[in-house]
């Protein structure tokens, strides 16, 4: 007992946690703690109404006034992803004189991980 004692002391020195034991109310805090130094990360947000795929030669072709048809019916739900990885569905709306995105579906936690 003694020696399983002095091994979890000499893990914790080592920055090793043992995961099986339930976490303590001090692991909980540091928890806490991590998440707050992550809320200041910044990570790109952005929305994607749609994509095809184009010849280059049609892509030089195109001038002011050209249109591309999307692969995404009018009124569909928006993509909107953080750093490349969808999270959620959408919508545009109004913002006073802004464009905004109202989230209408998130992606499960687990398909997002998936994703990745």
């Amino acid at each position: 007992m003694a020696e399983e004692q002095e091994m979890n002391e000499q893990n914790q020195e080592d920055g090793i946690r043992d995961f099986s034991a339930p976490p303590s109310a001090a692991s909980s805090s540091a928890s806490s703690e991590n998440l707050r130094v992550l809320e200041n990360i910044d990570v790109q947000l952005s929305v994607e109404v749609g994509n095809t795929e184009i010849k280059i030669r049609d892509l030089l072709r195109l001038n002011e006034g050209s249109v591309i048809e999307l692969d995404r019916l009018a009124g569909d739900p928006l993509d909107i992803l953080v750093n490349g990885t969808m999270i959620a569905k959408g919508e545009i709306v109004m913002v006073g004189e802004r464009f905004g995105v109202r989230f209408t579906e998130i992606v499960d936690p687990e398909k997002r991980v998936e994703s990745l």
